[in-house]
């Protein structure tokens, strides 16, 4: 076969490095060298090239390919430890099929509308906390709201001894496992070994087992109670059943528990910093955003926020340039599959690259600049925007967290006089597998 496709030149282990030190820096560094199509040796010197893609013609390819032409859970063994065997991001085929039909319906649609009230809230309820005159970071503020939010709706938990608990286990598990060193170790599994609680892998495993024993204890009690009136997912997964009128087990609920706090709570933070970011740096959008929302006044409710046009663009270009996460779920070629003028076959590692579409010249004019109105302007396709991922393996959660997003933000907006506060320059830094503005964006509640 001819290559057609630019390779990284350097040795893989250089590669690899580089690309777990500094994904933005990596990923900006070769598309401008060599566009929006390139692979690399990221796993050894014995695996496959990986296939990093952001043109959209070839990700519409990958994306509308039918069911059969990929194998997408056996490359996701970085995430395994966290969310388990079972957990949607981990299966294949009929079983995540089944899955996925089962999880959709809490996170869609008119669901949605019973959560709205609670996130403003829990927002609401923290608010008076905060230090007046003094500066506080804001990634932590938005972490302790999403944690909150992702007990109440995901979990069903109220304040009270399992609640607290689980609150600070997951925080400080949260807290460990990005730091960049430790969060290293989930991509060498031979790395992963416990020599005690005072080890890494050690103290994530006994974090870990602490969590797992509270989420079993919570999934024990609420089978025993009526949950047919109760909205919180967690109660809806307990009543859902497949075609074969078969629910879920333990080990199911508590990995797709995992999942949607793993994957929505860190990550919605994590986007939320940077809209304060961008917000409060950039006067005209500030201005225009403020615009919008003097007419709600200091109470605006639920429903007025989300269906603001402004907040929304402010949302969708804050994820735009810094996405959730950088990449989609890799893809393993099962049937060998035509892509930008070459063939690919099967053992392939394709990868639909977030952060390459977003960053195309092409599509996003000035594409570094933050600028909202490029929403309220042009519509733009699945295969050029698309930072919950794409095809049938897009994150369940896209529409909550935008709607997560939009309500604590525009509360917090509406309710506080907020200023960034003097700090160095803010840069996209990692943190575990989402990408933070370093120093958290400290702000100051005036």
């Amino acid at each position: 076969m001819k290559q057609t496709i630019p390779s990284l030149e350097t040795p893989p282990l250089l590669q690899t490095l580089e690309l777990i030190a500094n994904p933005i820096r990596f990923f900006a560094k070769y598309q401008h060298r060599y566009g929006d199509i390139f692979s690399a040796r990221i796993l050894g010197n014995n695996s496959p090239d990986v296939f990093f893609i952001g043109e959209p013609q070839a990700l519409e390819t990958i994306f509308t390919a039918p069911s059969g032409t990929f194998q997408l859970g056996k490359i996701t063994h970085v995430f395994r430890p966290f969310t388990g065997d079972q957990s949607l991001i981990m299966l294949d085929g009929e079983d995540h099929l089944r899955q996925r039909k089962l999880l959709i319906p809490p996170l869609h649609g008119k669901r949605m509308s019973f959560y709205q009230n609670v996130i403003c809230e829990l927002t609401e309820e923290v608010l008076p906390t905060l230090p007046k005159n003094q500066p506080f970071s804001s990634r932590k503020l938005m972490a302790q709201i999403t944690l909150k939010v992702i007990l109440r709706v995901v979990f069903g938990l109220k304040e009270g001894s399992r609640f607290q608990k689980l609150e600070q286990l997951i925080s400080e598990l949260l807290d460990a496992i990005t730091n960049p060193f430790y969060s290293s170790l989930f991509f060498f599994p031979p790395l992963q070994i416990d020599w005690g609680k005072y080890s890494p892998w050690g103290h994530f495993v006994r974090k870990q087992s602490a969590i797992d024993n509270l989420i079993y204890a919570e999934i024990q009690d609420r089978r025993q109670q009526d949950y047919s009136q109760q909205t919180d997912i967690l109660s809806l997964l307990l009543s859902a059943e497949d075609e074969n009128g078969n629910g879920m087990s333990d080990q199911e609920l508590r990995d797709q528990l995992i999942t949607l706090l793993f994957l929505g709570h860190e990550t919605t933070a994590s986007s939320l910093a940077w809209m304060f970011y961008w917000v409060y740096s950039s006067p005209q959008v500030w201005t225009k955003l403020s615009a919008e929302m003097q007419p709600l006044g200091s109470s605006p409710s639920p429903q007025a926020l989300i269906d603001l046009p402004y907040l929304e663009a402010i949302c969708k270009e804050t994820l735009r340039l810094y996405p959730i996460a950088l990449i989609s779920q890799p893809r393993v070629v099962k049937e060998t599959i035509q892509l930008h003028h070459q063939s690919f076959s099967p053992e392939t590692i394709l990868v639909p690259c977030i952060y390459l579409a977003h960053h195309r010249e092409e599509t996003f004019l000035d594409h570094h600049c933050f600028r909202p109105e490029r929403f309220l302007e042009n519509q733009f396709s699945a295969y050029q925007y698309f930072p919950f991922g794409g095809g049938n393996r897009a994150c369940i959660g896209a529409a909550f967290s935008l709607y997560e997003m939009k309500l604590i933000f525009g509360t917090i907006f509406a309710n506080l006089r907020l200023k960034l506060a003097s700090q160095p320059a803010i840069k996209p830094v990692r943190r575990g597998i989402t990408i933070v503005p370093s120093g958290g964006v400290m702000l100051v509640n005036q």
